[in-house]
């Protein structure tokens, strides 16, 4: 319960998508990378998400690096990865 609402908390104050670099040009470069990189790190299977390596917080070269980016499928993205960044 406390994390729940140590997020709610947390969500109040963060920056829509948009406001943190989601844009239609990160749409068009997330499609291109992959188009070119069709399949997960981690699993088989077909790649969703295009997820930061090392986690920008808004730095927005870090945010732009393609070298920074890794093709993720969003099972993999929303268990493995976030709970690897959990523990830094």
């Amino acid at each position: 319960m406390r994390d729940r609402e140590r997020k709610a908390r947390f969500d109040k104050t963060r920056p829509n998508a948009r406001q943190r670099g989601y844009t239609r040009e990160w749409d068009k470069a997330r499609a291109e990378f992959l188009s070119a990189h069709p399949i997960c790190r981690y699993c088989p299977e077909p790649a969703n998400v295009v997820d930061h390596v090392k986690p920008h917080r808004g730095d927005m070269r870090l945010f732009w690096s393609r070298s920074n980016w890794q093709p993720l499928c969003t099972p993999c993205h929303s268990s493995i990865k976030q709970s690897r960044e959990r523990r830094t």
